[in-house]
């Protein structure tokens, strides 16, 4: 082995050094979790200690399918996932639509308070979310403070407590909270735009709504195919914690999606941990699904891969 050779096996070392620490991080947060997929097939009773003799199977995976109650409530939940998560994949054109009037602002001061006042709210907890609405929007909320002041409510209305649109309620409350976040990657594919293509269409007299629409849209589609087909295999996951701190007895029907529906099953009294633990295994193997058919998908139509 010659020393170039040496030098370059010695810096390929150094390289996977540098990753490493982000390996251990997904290993033991992403993977040294499933071994509680175990669960699922056996009869667990807390706080009895773990045992084999417990196993039962696909006992648990059984019972989803055939018992009617868990079904009837499975269908509903579903219902309400495929509902929230279509409302956000029907709107997913916002971000892109946001970060090119983003770009047009020519004012760069205004354009940074902007974009920073759009994305601190992505790392503001869904706790303080649920704060600041119910300051807004509760009996003795700002709106119902205003509007009966005004003359415009007779009496306070519970905006928290209503079931009715609750679903564009909360696209609503996730949309104040995520776009200028989600914003971000689109700003960086504009910046990544060849500046010459611009200027040669200033120099041709093209007006900003047809450089918008000739050549800023045209150059960042292929992101937004990328992201859009990443959140079609991402359906299921709605996350918990925004219809968490929402949830309420009045509105419960219409809030509860999959995974605060494994939630609410692991929490119950008693507690049905193998259940939730089997509908929870059923739905990251269905994303997984999900993710290869979105990749043969984007494979046939645009011939390139997303993974």
């Amino acid at each position: 082995m010659n020393a170039f050779s040496k030098k370059k096996k010695i810096k390929g070392y150094r390289e996977f050094l540098y990753i490493l620490p982000f390996l251990i991080v997904v290993l033991v947060f992403s993977y040294y979790p499933l071994y509680g997929w175990i669960y699922s097939f056996f009869d667990y009773q807390p706080p009895l200690a773990f045992s084999w003799d417990s196993f039962v199977g696909l006992k648990w995976f059984k019972v989803l399918f055939k018992s009617k109650s868990f079904m009837n409530q499975t269908v509903e939940v579903l219902r309400n996932t495929f509902a929230m998560s279509g409302i956000a994949l029907a709107f997913s054109w916002l971000p892109m639509f946001f970060a090119i009037f983003l770009n047009e602002i020519k004012n760069v001061p205004f354009r940074k308070f902007v974009q920073t006042a759009t994305t601190l709210p992505n790392f503001i907890s869904w706790v303080l979310v649920y704060s600041v609405a119910f300051l807004l929007m509760s009996n003795n909320g700002m709106f119902n403070s205003v509007g009966m002041d005004l003359g415009i409510l007779d009496t306070p209305v519970d905006f928290l407590k209503s079931n009715e649109h609750i679903w564009f309620k909360m696209w609503l409350w996730l949309t104040w909270k995520n776009l200028g976040w989600a914003a971000i990657m689109y700003i960086a594919a504009i910046s990544g735009i060849d500046t010459e293509l611009f200027e040669a269409a200033r120099v041709d007299g093209a007006s900003r709504l047809k450089i918008i629409r000739n050549i800023t849209i045209p150059s960042i589609l292929p992101t937004f195919f990328v992201l859009l087909l990443l959140n079609i295999s991402n359906i299921l996951n709605n996350g918990m914690e925004q219809y968490f701190v929402f949830q309420n007895s009045w509105n419960r029907e219409h809030i509860q999606v999959l995974d605060l529906y494994v939630y609410n099953l692991s929490t119950s009294k008693p507690p049905v941990y193998s259940v939730s633990t089997a509908l929870s295994m059923l739905k990251s193997i269905v994303s997984l699904v999900l993710l290869f058919a979105a990749n043969t998908f984007s494979k046939l139509v645009r011939k390139e891969s997303i993974i």
